[in-house]
C-alpha cells in the first residue's frame, strides 16, 4: 500500500521559516505526482502546491508564491515544502497527497492517497 508520512510542522513566529517533509513508501515516488494541501478550522482543504512526477511542472497558490517552494528527491522518496516568510494566516494542518502521474489540477479530488497531516501554527 502507498503510504505518506508528513513531518516538520510546529510553532513558528511570523516571518519565520519551516520545512515540511513527506516520505512516501510502498511504491516508487517517481510514478506519482505530489500535492501539498492545508486545512484551517472552518475552511475547506485547499491546494497550496503541487508537483508532477518528474518535477518539471509545479503549481503554487497565489498567496504563497515567492514564499513557499516545493521540491522532490525521488531517490530518497521524499517531497519537501520549504515555507518562508510565514504569516498567521498560514496556520493550518498541512497534508501531502499522491496521485498517479497524468494530467491534473491541484485540487483535493485529484488525489487518492493522503498522509495524516502535520499542524503548523504561526503566532507570536
Amino acid at each position: 500500500q502507498l503510504q505518506l508520512v508528513e513531518s516538520g510542522g510546529g510553532l513558528v513566529q511570523p516571518g519565520g521559516s519551516l520545512r515540511l517533509s513527506c516520505v512516501v513508501s510502498g511504491s516508487t515516488l517517481a510514478d506519482y505526482s505530489i500535492g501539498w494541501f492545508r486545512q484551517a478550522p472552518g475552511k475547506e482543504r485547499e491546494g497550496i502546491s503541487c508537483i508532477t512526477n518528474t518535477g518539471r511542472y509545479v503549481y503554487y497558490k497565489e498567496s504563497v508564491k515567492g514564499r513557499f517552494n516545493i521540491s522532490r528527491d525521488n531517490a530518497k522518496n521524499t517531497v519537501y515544502l520549504q515555507m518562508n516568510s510565514l504569516k498567521p494566516e498560514d496556520t493550518a494542518i498541512y497534508y501531502c497527497a499522491a496521485r498517479r502521474a497524468g494530467g491534473f489540477i491541484c485540487v483535493t479530488t485529484e488525489f487518492q492517497n493522503w498522509g495524516q497531516g502535520t499542524p503548523v501554527t504561526v503566532s507570536s
